[in-house]
């Protein structure tokens, strides 16, 4: 594998947090988007290519995977009541099905709908908008999805509106769990469940909002707050060794979406933090130590090459010429915790999106992750196809 190009193929059927909008008065809706991708990774996946670097230099990557297959479907019973539902397989062939959405819905005014059950939880940029046509990268933003639950759900009641320029979003859902934290993925692993419930004896908020104060320009705050410890993995009868300790998480995200006719530009930052984050030694599942807090920020602009030319300009296609730049460190240490520069990372994206239609995307991209010395920087080599639709009208 090491000697020929690998195809990593991803076939993904699911919606974002933005299913509310996808329930259409009338009945049944069903659709979803998926992306299919081949990539070449000139490094090693070794679990051993940072603390021994140079043995490690001249490896490859070659990975054949399905990382998401879903299907998705919504129904509208009249009268303000709706229901969306989402099936998802991950890493398919050798994974597992998960309900990623499952929720009933009242819709009173536009400013207030309540809906409870499972659904996306929109904290960051790309929870709230995590299809492939909304980044220009083969694969995912790779900061917030190393950081954060990717893509987050969970269960719970929502309180949500439109009115004007603005929309808001109130969750109370379910606490994470501290002992799936980890330096290196921060809370991603948190939202999930070694049971077949999700344990609610801490609760936690996300909350967000939009504007759009001009046309072409929409931005986001979000974040959410909920204590991690205590919440699936009780003390040791006599022991109390997690007393006191709460494992507040905190997570704060701002990011933005400006598009017009010929420029795309996204944007994204992320922070987190953990209060009494556990060590090591505390943990029944992952044995590695969470940070104090991490940090994510990314932004890319692409420009469409086809609006220069009027002919290519109207008969539907676009073709975008973009960069990405981002920088991440799920691993911001305290003062007892060992150090880990690898940890940072620095990523730069180059390369084409070309819609022939507006539901499909061929996407191709070169991208470089720079790591501090001594440690091997991470190139690679990504083509890919996308598309997003609905399957009923």
């Amino acid at each position: 594998m090491r000697k020929i190009i690998p195809i990593t193929a991803a076939i993904t059927f699911l919606f974002s947090g933005a299913a509310d909008a996808q329930i259409r008065s009338g009945g049944l809706t069903a659709g979803g988007f998926g992306e299919i991708a081949l990539s070449r990774n000139f490094f090693s996946d070794n679990v051993y290519r940072y603390p021994n670097a140079p043995a490690h230099e001249k490896e490859g990557l070659g990975r054949l995977e399905i990382p998401h297959v879903g299907f998705s479907i919504g129904y509208d019973f009249g009268k303000g009541w709706s229901m969306q539902s989402e099936l998802e397989i991950a890493d398919a062939g050798a994974g597992e099905a998960a309900l990623e959405q499952f929720w009933i819905q009242k819709s009173f005014f536009p400013s207030l709908n309540i809906k409870a059950g499972h659904f996306i939880v929109p904290v960051g940029g790309l929870n709230n908008a995590n299809d492939p046509m909304n980044y220009f990268t083969v694969y995912s933003p790779e900061g917030e999805f190393t950081i954060l639950p990717s893509i987050w759900h969970d269960t719970g009641v929502t309180i949500w509106g439109e009115a004007g320029k603005w929309r808001y979003e109130v969750q109370l859902i379910a606490g994470p769990d501290a002992f799936l934290f980890s330096s290196d993925n921060f809370v991603k692993k948190g939202a999930g469940a070694p049971f077949e419930f999700k344990a609610a004896d801490q609760c936690g908020i996300a909350a967000r909002i939009d504007n759009s104060p001009i046309k072409s320009l929409n931005i986001g705050l979000s974040g959410y707050y909920g204590k991690s410890m205590h919440n699936a993995y009780p003390d040791d009868p006599g022991t109390e060794r997690h007393a006191g300790v709460k494992g507040a998480a905190t997570i704060g995200a701002f990011d933005f979406l400006y598009e017009d006719s010929r420029i795309i530009m996204r944007g994204s930052v992320d922070y987190g933090h953990i209060k009494h984050n556990r060590t090591a030694a505390d943990a029944s599942y992952d044995k590695s130590p969470a940070g104090r807090g991490t940090v994510a920020c990314g932004m890319e602009l692409g420009y469409d090459l086809f609006s220069l030319f009027e002919k290519l300009r109207t008969s539907g296609n676009r073709l975008f010429v973009f960069g990405r730049s981002e920088y991440y460190n799920p691993y911001i240490r305290n003062e007892r915790q060992e150090i880990a520069e690898f940890a940072k990372k620095t990523r730069v994206a180059a390369g084409l999106n070309w819609f022939p239609i507006p539901e499909i995307a061929v996407k191709c991209e070169y991208s470089y992750r720079f790591l501090a010395a001594p440690y091997n920087n991470e190139p690679s080599i990504s083509l890919g196809v996308a598309f997003q639709g609905f399957f009923t009208k």
